[in-house]
């Protein structure tokens, strides 16, 4: 099971951080992602972590603004958003699929969180 938390309204410029509890079964072999979704478009990769903390991977869009981390003592994979543009106004979902490749496409990804919304204004 995973749980997402932490949207919210923010300017433009600001920052959010969104969580994801994990729990209900063994992740340790599987890679953790945030994905977005904006009114009418796909739903699109954002970023990615081994649950061993060793690799991440970020899309271009968000290079330099987000960082994923997890804290395994807590069952929790973290994205910290800076410098939010109105952009990146989505519902956030969690996702964990069997790694250890971190894949970008929503088909690698077996288990899913309910999604938390992120509104950036202008």
């Amino acid at each position: 099971q995973l749980q997402a938390s932490g949207g919210g309204l923010v300017q433009a410029g600001g920052s959010l951080r969104l969580s994801c509890a994990v729990s209900g079964r063994t992740f340790s072999n599987y890679v953790i992602a945030w994905f977005r979704q904006a009114p009418g478009k796909e739903r699109e990769f954002v970023a990615g972590i081994r649950w061993s903390g060793t690799s991440t991977y970020y899309a271009d869009s968000v290079k330099g603004r987000f960082t994923i981390s997890r804290d395994a003592t807590k069952n929790t994979v973290y994205l910290q958003m800076n410098s939010l543009k109105p952009e990146d106004t989505a519902v956030y979902y969690c996702a964990a699929g069997f790694g250890p490749a971190i894949g970008t496409l929503t088909k690698f990804y077996r288990y899913w969180g309910q999604g938390t919304e992120v509104t950036v204004s202008s």
